[in-house]
């Protein structure tokens, strides 16, 4: 068995010992003499957010040629293990902490997480997935930063069984907005993990997931009148800079914050880092911090989604060696017409395996995309529209700091926003594009960022 050496690991090593500088950040809280956070202050206090998927001991193999011993059998692995977790958090003491595959079934380990969390000084919300599969997310407050307004539960109930937690917090140092106006500023945070890709068909549900995540943040801002905050996403989303969940993402307003603090501005730098060992033996760069600032553009939600399927089915069908002209004859079901019906399209989309499956898209997803491209609503998809589609022409781009969707024209208003001041990954190996072998805490790194508030002028939106 691979257990030997377990306790030599050096990232079980006390973190009062020589690894301290590995740690990214730690204690971004401003405080005086007496230990009391200082308010007002001349610089505005920082805040940081660590994610981290910790790999639930079910998942956790021990042994690679019998791969049904796991950690979870073994209480003194799993207990150390976690506990070295716990310590590495304590010791950041990041204002935020985001955690994924919690094992949500174990009642000494969360009684352990809650129990050393709550005397640091943090809130602590958990939430297992559905269908009792055991593991679920730990979000941690620390109230020096923040007080928790509201909590909310969301269940995806569809294929993977995933959840993810929204979080309505407000500062507790206010923020200067002028100098003689502070506000104690709100912000929307957002704890998921989504469905690992087992199969490029599940891309669709992944996007489905965020979907639901991004309209129910927007449901919460408009049932509660809030307009102008900034909305913090964290967790383990199982695609990379190159998939459809990115671009997605992109084109609602949100920025990975660790490609901002390194300046990795495009995908030519997606293999610059990476995150995650996956049970494949693959490499990858999964875990964000999304950002989005309340000036940020976007797109109106459903046609973002719109666009991201469109980019799917193209993935699809390039995915079965169909160029252009190929994939065109495909969606038209090579009837002696030059165009594409709607009984032909959706014929296709369910051999590409994106339709006819419980995950797949629904009726309603099929015909919204149907509606989106015929353009020019005649019932039928000539070769230009399909062009539109294929090469995401369909739609205007945006990508500038105001919307033009819900804007209240000539109107501005101050509001606090983040700058991403700094960001890390550890082991700091990863951070190369290097996955360590002595490194066994989780198969996911650890990722930090630190956000300081800055003023901006945002066009009211009328929601």
């Amino acid at each position: 068995m691979v257990l030997a050496g377990f306790y030599n690991d050096p990232e079980f090593a006390n973190v009062d010992s020589t690894e301290n500088g590995s740690v990214p950040f730690r204690g971004t809280i401003l405080r005086n003499k007496s230990g009391k956070i200082s308010s007002p202050v001349k610089e505005e206090p920082c805040v940081s957010c660590t994610t981290f998927n910790i790999l639930a001991p079910i998942y956790k193999r021990l042994d690679q040629q019998n791969q049904s011993i796991r950690e979870s059998d073994f209480r003194a692995f799993w207990l150390s293990r976690n506990e070295r977790i716990v310590d590495w958090l304590l010791y950041e003491s990041s204002s935020i902490i985001c955690l994924q595959e919690f094992w949500v079934g174990n009642e000494e380990l969360v009684h352990m997480f809650e129990d050393r969390l709550g005397a640091a000084g943090y809130e602590t919300f958990k939430l297992a997935r559905t269908n009792n599969r055991g593991d679920g997310l730990l979000t941690a407050i620390h109230k020096d930063y923040f007080r928790v307004l509201n909590h909310k539960e969301l269940l995806f109930n569809d294929c993977g069984d995933r959840v993810a937690q929204l979080l309505h917090v407000q500062s507790v140092v206010p923020f200067a907005i002028s100098q003689n106006c502070c506000v104690e500023q709100e912000i929307l945070i957002v704890n998921t993990h989504l469905l690992f890709p087992h199969d490029s068909s599940l891309s669709v549900v992944r996007l489905h997931q965020v979907y639901q995540i991004l309209l129910y943040l927007e449901t919460y801002q408009k049932e509660n009148k809030l307009t102008q905050m900034p909305v913090i996403l964290c967790g383990d989303w199982n695609g990379s800079k190159r998939g459809h969940v990115y671009k997605f993402l992109r084109s609602q307003g949100f920025v990975s914050s660790y490609d901002i603090a390194h300046e990795y501005t495009s995908t030519a730098y997606a293999d610059k880092w990476v995150s995650h060992r996956n049970h494949r033996g693959n490499i990858c760069g999964v875990d964000f911090i999304w950002l989005r600032n309340p000036n940020k553009s976007r797109k109106p939600l459903k046609i973002s989604w719109a666009e991201a399927a469109f980019g799917i089915i193209k993935f699809q069908l390039q995915k079965a060696s169909l160029a252009e002209r190929d994939a065109f004859a495909f969606l038209r079901a090579d009837n002696n017409v030059n165009h594409i019906t709607y009984s032909a399209f959706c014929d296709a989309l369910r051999q590409v395996n994106l339709t006819g499956l419980s995950y797949g898209l629904s009726f309603q997803d099929t015909k919204y995309l149907w509606l989106q491209a015929d353009f020019d609503g005649n019932g039928v998809l000539d070769y230009e529209e399909f062009k539109r589609i294929w090469n995401s022409t369909w739609s205007e781009h945006m990508d500038g700091d105001c919307s033009s969707d819900n804007l209240n024209e000539g109107k501005e208003e101050v509001a606090i926003g983040f700058a991403v001041k700094n960001a890390a990954l550890f082991p700091r190996e990863v951070e190369k594009g290097i996955w360590p072998e002595n490194y066994s805490l989780s198969d996911h790194a650890r990722l930090t960022a630190v956000f300081s508030p800055v003023r901006l002028r945002c066009p009211q939106r009328n929601l």
